[in-house]
């Protein structure tokens, strides 16, 4: 392995590349990671020597605190390849304001903004081989940050590892989508951490999940703690509403995750002159429109998928099918989407950042 100074990073490449071991044509989302990952420690009250080197397991304390008390964030991000070899990232700057907020909520530093983004952007120029070109392609990102102190005494860590990894994937189809409302579990309350990036808010919803899938169903459209009469997010996306023409979402709040697709979607359906309405939605309402033909699609939004629709619902044992429409919404939407994120359409948000 060699070793290189750029910019305050320390840059050790791999011997060798295992690209070619890598079918990009049959990926599996999230299994195959690139040649080298981003680490930064942070110790002594400051952040360390940031350090690109090749991708490995490391080896942790048995005490340490990420174990025992569930400090670990993360975030999801994709970077795109045009037509002329040009690597783009899709509003990092989100990204890296909603790493922070869920850093402040979970007791955890936060990352400079120097060490998140140029250590994103030179691990990106370093494995940029590993980005396909090609609509459905991208190189997924995940930073991702975690309590290495060590001791089981009930206290933040006072020592972190802040690290970035990337994982090439394709186009992401997840079949025919059918979701249960939840009646009785929770995604998040107020007062907690849901509009936090958190692991155990994703830990926590495992097990519901595994009991709508042993019914039939994909994925839970989950409720307000309270009183469960407030449609939230789907599964770990947000979810939007079509009744008629105009769509529907839930506002953001301590509960609900700020997705950086969901307020995309928003700016977007906007842009093309569709209603959208951010309030409350009640599964009451759902089920009326639902009874009377009114409900025209329901889809969730994530970085993952971008857009996944849903063909039907269950509430209190009924099952309400969908009906299906070629040139929906969602599809729209996400089709304008790609389009910016691969530069397809010119990006007159000014949304896309070159690497």
């Amino acid at each position: 392995m060699s070793t290189t100074q750029t910019s305050k990073i320390e840059i050790i490449k791999a011997a060798t590349s295992k690209i070619n071991e890598v079918d990009f044509n049959n990926l599996s989302f999230g299994s195959v990671f690139s040649d080298h990952l981003f680490e930064c420690n942070y110790k002594n009250g400051q952040w360390q020597q940031p350090v690109i080197k090749p991708y490995a397991p490391f080896l942790l304390d048995p005490s340490s605190r990420v174990f025992h008390y569930g400090q670990a964030i993360f975030e999801g991000m994709k970077a795109y390849k045009d037509d002329s070899n040009d690597v783009w990232l899709f509003r990092p700057d989100q990204n890296y304001k909603r790493f922070n907020t869920s850093a402040v909520r979970m007791a955890m530093p936060e990352v400079p903004q120097d060490i998140f983004m140029n250590g994103l952007k030179q691990l990106l120029q370093l494995d940029e081989a590993w980005i396909k070109k090609g609509k459905g392609n991208a190189l997924y990102i995940r930073p991702f940050m975690i309590a290495t102190g060590t001791g089981v005494i009930a206290n933040p860590s006072n020592e972190y590892k802040f690290m970035i990894i990337l994982s090439p994937v394709s186009s992401y189809y997840s079949g025919d989508v059918k979701v249960i409302i939840a009646e009785h579990f929770s995604r998040a309350a107020n007062g907690g951490i849901g509009a936090a990036k958190a692991a155990g808010n994703y830990a926590a919803q495992f097990y519901p999940t595994e009991l709508a899938n042993k019914d039939g169903f994909q994925q839970i459209i989950w409720t307000d703690d309270a009183t469960h009469t407030k449609l939230e997010e789907a599964g770990t996306m947000n979810v939007f509403f079509r009744i008629n023409d105009t769509l529907f979402t839930a506002p953001i709040s301590e509960r609900i995750l700020d997705g950086v697709t969901r307020k995309t979607l928003i700016d977007l359906a906007k842009s093309e002159n569709i209603n959208v309405e951010i309030r409350p939605v009640l599964v009451s309402e759902l089920v009326e429109a639902a009874g009377n033909g009114t409900l025209k699609e329901i889809f969730g939004a994530g970085t993952a998928a971008v857009v996944s629709p849903i063909s039907g619902f269950s509430y209190k044992d009924v099952y309400h099918e969908l009906p299906k429409i070629e040139n929906s919404m969602a599809i729209q939407l996400k089709d304008k989407l790609t389009n910016i994120q691969n530069k397809l359409e010119e990006d007159t948000f000014d949304w896309t950042v070159k690497v």
